[in-house]
Formats: C-alpha cells, sequence, structure tokens
C-alpha cells in the first residue's frame, strides 16, 4: 500500500460518504457528480490496498480497513483545518467541541448548556448541528463529531451495530408528554386519561425511516385523524396553541410550550418511555469534551424538572 500520493480532497470525499452514508448524498453535499465521488474513493482504495467502504442495499458502511483510514484520515484533516484556523486568527481547534444534537434538544437543552459553558469556560468554543439519529451516529463514526445528543425510544436498542460499539450515557428517562391546546377541554386536569384520546385531531409529521407519524400517541387503537403536518418542533407546539390539535413532545420542550399549550401527562396504558442519550466514539473524551458532556448533563436534569403550569 501507498499512500504518498493520496490527496487531502480524496480523504475530505471519504469523510464525507462515511458520514452522509451513501455516494449520491455526499456528492450532493460536496457539490461533486457521483462519479467524481467514486473516483476518489477508488483512488483511495486502490492506495490503501482495500476495499474501505462496504456497498450495501441501504448505503456504505466502514470496513475494518475503512474505520483505521477514517481514524487517521480525521486526524490528518482536523489539523489541515485547525493551521488554516489559526492562519487566518480564528479559534484553534484545541478550543473546540464538535456537538451534534436531534432536533428537540435544539429548542432548551442545547442552549441551556452552550449559555452555561459561556459563564464557565468563555474560552470555550462548540460547534454543532442539527440532524436525525442515523445521520449523527454517521458523523460520530467518520470523525465529524466528538459528541452527540440522541433521542432513544423502547426497546432502547443501540445505535447502530457497528464495532466498536459507542459510547452512550444515559442523560435521562422521562415519560412522552402530550401537548393540548390550553382551552381545549383535556387540558383542564393535571393529565390525560389514554382512553380520551381517541377521536382527537393530531399534528404529526413523517417518518419515513420507520413509516410512522410522529406527533400521534403510540398504540392508539383506530386511524388517527391528522389535521397538520410539520416537520419542526415549535411550529408544532404553535399550532397546537392555535387550537389546531394535540402532538406528542418529548418532557424537555415543555420548557418551550408557548402560551396557549399545556403540556400533561398521559395515564392509562404502557408508559411510553424516552431516553436522551449522550453519544461518543470508545475513546477517553478530552478535557474539552468532558467540560461540554457535564454541562450537557447539568442541563437535562435541569430540564427534569416538573411541568410549569401554562396559561
Amino acid at each position: 500500500m501507498d499512500f504518498s500520493d493520496v490527496s487531502l480532497t480524496a480523504l475530505r470525499v471519504f469523510r464525507t460518504v462515511a458520514e452522509q452514508g451513501t455516494f449520491t448524498a455526499a456528492a450532493a453535499s460536496l457539490g461533486y457528480t457521483q462519479s467524481a465521488v467514486s473516483r476518489q474513493i477508488a483512488s483511495l482504495e486502490r492506495a490503501a490496498g482495500a476495499e474501505l467502504l462496504e456497498r450495501r442495499r441501504d448505503g456504505v458502511r466502514l470496513t475494518p480497513a475503512g474505520r483505521v483510514v477514517m481514524r487517521r484520515a480525521t486526524v490528518v484533516l482536523d489539523e489541515i483545518d485547525a493551521t488554516a484556523r489559526e492562519l487566518s486568527g480564528l479559534p484553534g481547534q484545541a478550543g473546540t467541541v464538535r456537538l451534534g444534537w436531534f432536533p428537540s434538544a435544539g429548542a432548551v437543552l442545547v442552549p441551556r448548556a452552550l449559555a452555561a459553558l459561556r459563564r464557565t469556560d468563555p474560552g470555550l468554543q462548540v460547534v454543532s448541528r442539527e440532524g436525525g439519529t442515523p445521520a449523527l451516529v454517521r458523523a460520530l463514526r467518520a470523525g465529524s463529531l466528538d459528541l452527540a445528543l440522541l433521542a432513544s425510544m423502547p426497546p432502547f436498542r443501540p445505535p447502530d451495530t457497528e464495532s466498536p460499539p459507542l459510547v452512550l450515557q444515559t442523560l435521562t428517562e422521562r415519560a412522552l408528554r402530550l401537548a393540548v391546546p390550553a382551552a381545549h377541554p383535556l387540558a383542564r386536569g393535571d393529565f390525560v386519561d389514554v382512553a380520551d384520546l381517541r377521536g382527537q385531531r393530531w399534528i404529526a409529521s413523517s417518518s419515513s425511516a420507520e413509516d410512522r407519524l410522529m406527533g400521534v400517541w403510540p398504540g392508539l387503537d383506530e386511524r388517527p385523524e391528522i389535521a397538520h403536518i410539520a416537520r419542526d418542533w415549535l411550529a408544532k407546539l404553535h399550532l397546537v396553541a392555535a387550537g389546531g390539535g394535540l402532538t406528542t413532545v418529548p418532557a424537555l420542550l415543555a420548557a418551550a410550550a408557548p402560551p396557549g399549550v399545556r403540556v400533561l401527562p398521559v395515564r392509562g396504558g404502557p408508559q411510553e418511555q424516552r431516553r436522551l442519550l449522550l453519544a461518543h466514539l470508545p475513546h477517553p473524551l478530552t478535557d474539552l469534551g468532558l467540560r461540554v458532556a457535564s454541562a450537557l448533563r447539568t442541563a437535562a436534569l435541569e430540564t427534569d424538572e416538573p411541568t410549569r403550569p401554562e396559561l
């Protein structure tokens, strides 16, 4: 094997393919043609003398050789990026932690943790981005993220089957909640009985990966009436405030509910538990990573308080 002629472009393309999960998505992200992406990967595999990506019907994943190359490529690319920032007078990589988070974590949890870090560690730079669980896990594997906040639901399986397993820490485990218009009859009490959810109108979003609706209470024994489709959590909550229907929310979003919304527990039937996980690769976190992880844990505990009454 001979890496002497391997270009930085090939390494960046390789990392992007691993992160995006398909050649097509990587090409779109980079602004390349798919054939150009394929050529870069082929040149890297020739230099390695091994297949670096396993081509599957549902996309690609790193082979054992690919994981070795990715680990080394990440070090090289991060050093190059840090050098460019230093030459530009921007903060260096040594003070940066890269964080990924699932959509609803961006409404309360992440801002709360970042605000705390600005007070305790003003020199620490956190670069963050939102994504679904599959994308965040691929980014961790590709070395593009240091930490990721993930949501998990029963039966609480690992987020992927790759080896070695990711390190997963449960920050909170709480029951799913229901967002109800404040003027709705169901908002009069301190909880909603699951039997009273039959015949209600719902605000949902489609989850194509699992072909189910997010926002409808799980396990309803009827075909739900979907009044509105929205992907954004805050858009859903404002539709609830406008009287458009009901929607489910994780407990950590209760603090972000706008006026006109009550976020209530549901009683009766099996409890719908949700876990908030902090994930990273199976190696010790840096001191900076540990500080960010600590701030996220503290913020998660702060959101784990009883829901305030909404007016």
